[in-house]
């Protein structure tokens, strides 16, 4: 789908029509619309030759996009189609394919560094009820996930760390987790704690993942329905900006690790 998407982009930059970009290219209009709508799949030498046509010189940016025409990959979210939402399998393909996560979590603790309990009490609370297999269909998604090898910088709001989804143990374990997670080389955890001022800057959360190229990153936000994936240019610059606004706002990661023990220790 984004590389639809990009293709079609590239084409309205350059001011053609699908069926004068299918004239340079020697086929059908009908075979362009079903490439831009992800209905089929382009090769190589065709994705070159549309980029070319549509003047783009960005080359970085074609080789990253005909990456992705020809990635052939099966990963282990498979087993998962048919089994859960479709949006479940497009964050764990996203992740996988991830140069850098950042993320800003306001009421619960993000995904990818929740226990199973956690997991399992957030799920719970869904509307309307999740049967048991759903459930833990869910929760066995969420934790293998969780197997971050890139750098993930993850700013959390003191509300994220006191709500208790469950009880007082879940609670304590799950900030156990995340001291644990935070000493890994690859993962910086800062928090936002209450009394901190320059907190205007994030009115919700946001997951903000890094692609080949910085035209290929996206952000996924949380909607009712389930998540929804953000990728024009410029809206990613507005989230890039207001993340690192967040970031600014927070403790450092020393402090922060101090914070969620203390607060650990209240339990």
């Amino acid at each position: 789908m984004r590389l639809a998407t990009e293709l079609r982009r590239l084409r309205e930059a350059a001011g053609l029509t699908s069926r004068e970009a299918a004239g340079l290219l020697g086929v059908s209009p009908a075979q362009i619309t079903h490439i831009e709508s992800a209905l089929a799949g382009v090769s190589e030498k065709r994705l070159r030759r549309l980029a070319s046509h549509y003047a783009c010189e960005d080359q970085e940016f074609v080789d990253a996009l005909v990456a992705m025409a020809t990635d052939r990959t099966r990963g282990w979210w498979e087993e998962y189609r048919g089994l859960l939402p479709t949006s479940f399998l497009d964050l764990a393909e996203l992740d996988h394919h991830a140069t850098f996560l950042r993320e800003v979590a306001i009421l619960y603790v993000p995904g990818l560094l929740q226990t199973e309990e956690y997991a399992r009490a957030v799920f719970s609370a869904r509307v309307p009820e999740l049967t048991g297999d759903e459930l833990e269909l869910r929760v066995r998604h969420r934790t293998q996930r969780q197997q971050i090898t890139v750098p993930y910088e993850v700013v959390i709001h003191e509300a994220a760390l006191r709500i208790r989804v469950s009880d007082r143990s879940t609670s304590k374990t799950q900030l156990a987790k995340i001291l644990e997670l935070s000493g890994e080389d690859n993962i910086t955890v800062r928090v936002i704690p209450f009394d901190l001022d320059g907190f205007a800057t994030a009115a919700s959360s946001m997951r903000y993942v890094g692609g080949p190229v910085a035209k290929l990153d996206t952000v996924v936000r949380d909607v009712p329905h389930g998540s929804a994936f953000i990728d024009a240019h410029a809206q990613l610059s507005v989230f890039r900006t207001r993340f690192r606004k967040v970031e600014a706002a927070s403790l450092d990661p020393e402090q922060s690790r101090d914070f969620i023990d203390r607060l650990a220790k209240e339990l």
